[in-house]
């Protein structure tokens, strides 16, 4: 078998380069996508700056004309609902909370309240947001603390924590 396989047979020799061709291609190609992938990171935001971009337009011109208080506002609100459309395209969800049960995968307590709603939202300090049902930042909130409801146990009986 040695003898059939010298490095002078030329289909031996053919077969070399052909390898080596396919390595350096190959490893041409692992550059190419490594390339790609840093690219695609460096400008991965781009896409969503664009369509902010507009909003910033919008409240330059707003503050420019800032002389009317009352254009200045309806400015302002105007903006706030476009940046609001470009999030909601995007997926990005405003998490409501004021009046529904306190939920610790979406809401943050900052402080408790005595309140006859107990473990309910009564005020939102910061709103939340969800993009595509997933948590972006919870919601800051003040919940409902009812003394005379007797937390360690609940309604099974079975101990429950503290807000």
């Amino acid at each position: 078998m040695k003898k059939k396989l010298k490095k002078e047979d030329p289909r031996v020799a053919e077969l070399i380069d052909t390898v080596k061709r396919v390595q350096a291609d190959f490893e041409n190609y692992k550059k190419r996508m490594d390339k790609d992938v840093q690219m695609r990171a460096r400008y991965a935001c781009s896409d969503i700056i664009m369509k902010i971009l507009p909003v910033l337009d919008n409240l330059d011109l707003a503050l420019k004309n800032s002389d009317n208080q009352e254009e200045l506002v309806k400015g302002m609100d105007l903006i706030h609902a476009q940046f609001m459309e470009i999030l909601d395209k995007e997926g990005v969800k405003r998490i409501e909370c004021v009046g529904k049960d306190f939920d610790p995968r979406l809401h943050e307590a900052m402080m408790t309240e005595k309140s006859d709603k107990d473990n309910v939202v009564l005020e939102e300090f910061q709103p939340g947001y969800t993009i595509q049902e997933r948590v972006l930042r919870h919601a800051k909130v003040k919940v409902g603390n009812d003394d005379k409801k007797d937390h360690s146990k609940g309604d099974s009986g079975k101990t429950r924590e503290k807000v």
